[in-house]
């Protein structure tokens, strides 16, 4: 087809396209003209409909081809019409209005209750100051489904012991506050008694190191990891997991999805809505344990 190898041309001599970026965007355009071709009985790029493009991406999906495979064949198709749009061979777009199937979204890892308690109650993180410290990051997370960024940015004036809440500065710069309970308040009361007493180098910053200085990000991803896989087996074991972990153990002890959403600072209640399918998977769990006939 003379279209088709001009377009390839251009994507090789013009936009610098590697060779097998060329192949797969070949590979999908034929794929599409033999499925024209099997179905009409010929194929003219030039008198390509809508509809033919959603035929063919049912084809695709009734052939067990995941989301991610058909909207990557419908960007090959996508730009090469827009080369034709530009050369005037066609008038009209037919992917103009054509969306190509959602992806999944994966169920976010989280770490079961039981896990969390034996990890926060039996556990022994050590003694003296970094012990304290670490224990208390992980419980945070738990408790307060703050993220990594905000953990390490906290400083001492932005938690109120007095009104038990934790001021925080999330995404774009949007504050927000995240309340807490009494055992969290023991623990970081404690935690900054030890420190006083501890590190001689005073700063603004809540968690530091034994020389004074703020916690930096991989550093609290290690304490995170390794503390966790002394109770889970999960691949994930970072600061994002025990977040999910605190939306998920709020959901399924009955907390409301906007109050959730708040906590947790984000923009859009869909962003929340995620973790419902993980607390429903959990309770298909359930069923199918306890359910005679499951």
């Amino acid at each position: 087809m003379a279209i088709k190898d001009s377009f390839l041309s251009y994507l090789q001599f013009e936009r610098n396209y590697s060779k097998e970026t060329l192949l797969n965007y070949g590979a999908d355009i034929e794929q599409f003209q033999k499925f024209i071709i099997e179905e009409k009985g010929s194929f003219d790029p030039i008198k390509v409909e809508s509809d033919e493009v959603r035929e063919w991406i049912v084809f695709l999906m009734e052939k067990k081809y995941n989301s991610t495979s058909v909207n990557r064949k419908i960007s090959s198709l996508r730009s090469f019409y827009k080369y034709l749009l530009r050369k005037g061979l066609v008038v009209v777009d037919p992917l103009s209005k054509v969306v190509g199937p959602k992806k999944k979204k994966p169920i976010p890892s989280f770490v079961k209750e039981s896990q969390m308690n034996k990890l926060l109650d039996d556990i022994d993180f050590g003694k003296g100051f970094e012990g304290c410290r670490d224990h208390l990051i992980i419980e945070m997370f738990y408790a307060t489904g703050i993220r990594l960024s905000e953990l390490i940015n906290l400083d001492d004036n932005n938690i109120d012991f007095s009104a038990s809440f934790i001021k925080v500065t999330g995404k774009r710069n949007k504050q927000r506050l995240i309340p807490f309970g009494d055992e969290l308040r023991f623990e970081m009361q404690k935690y900054v008694s030890i420190r006083n007493k501890t590190i001689i180098e005073k700063s603004d910053a809540f968690f530091v190191r034994k020389n004074g200085v703020r916690l930096y990000r991989n550093l609290v991803y290690l304490i995170v990891k390794r503390n966790l896989s002394k109770v889970v087996t999960i691949k994930k074991r970072s600061p994002h997991v025990l977040r999910h972990t605190f939306a998920t153990a709020m959901l399924n002890h009955n907390a409301d999805l906007g109050s959730v959403k708040e906590i947790l600072g984000h923009q859009n209640l869909a962003t929340t809505e995620i973790y419902t399918h993980t607390t429903f998977e959990e309770l298909k769990k359930i069923y199918k344990q306890a359910h005679p006939r499951a």
